[in-house]
């Protein structure tokens, strides 16, 4: 009787531990938990991208008139966090370079040829050299997000120590 009641309770305890082992794989799967400090958002990044407003001011040391991102408080928690982003390849003339650009938009709508702002393009910094793309080849690429509101020589969404997934 009593190794019968010890084997009950084993069974209930191994039963408890099974059910918080499917919970925690529950939750991994879903990406309600993650142990790696990474935060995607819920929300697709070109749109949060899209919501950035746009102020144009003075850059007195090129005496311009420039269009200066004024960052959402979402995407600013997403700074320093690895993210993942997917867009058109966009070629630069860089040979060998480890950069690339991602545009929301194929080519020939883009930031750089179409009618699209700022916000639809993103500079990629890769680890290593990138294979030979097409223009307008879809690429999905994970990295460190890091916005940039006062460099007007570099783009305003970047991903850093990327890899191409």
């Amino acid at each position: 009787m009593c190794t019968q009641k010890i084997a009950t309770l084993l069974q209930k305890k191994h039963a408890m531990k099974f059910s918080a082992a499917l919970l925690v794989c529950v939750f991994l799967f879903l990406g309600i938990w993650n142990g790696h400090g990474q935060s995607q958002p819920k929300e697709d990044l070109w749109t949060l991208f899209q919501r950035v407003p746009f102020k144009e001011k003075l850059n007195r040391d090129f005496g311009l008139y420039f269009f200066y991102p004024e960052f959402t408080e979402e995407l600013k928690a997403l700074k320093g966090k690895q993210v993942t982003l997917k867009g058109f390849f966009i070629p630069l003339d860089l040979q060998s370079s480890q950069t690339l650009i991602l545009s929301k938009y194929p080519m020939a709508e883009c930031f750089f040829c179409g009618a699209a702002g700022p916000e639809s393009v993103a500079v990629i910094y890769l680890q290593s050299k990138p294979p030979r793309m097409k223009v307008d080849q879809i690429v999905e690429v994970r990295g460190i997000l890091d916005l940039n509101a006062s460099d007007v020589e570099e783009m305003t969404f970047i991903i850093r120590n990327a890899t191409i997934i």
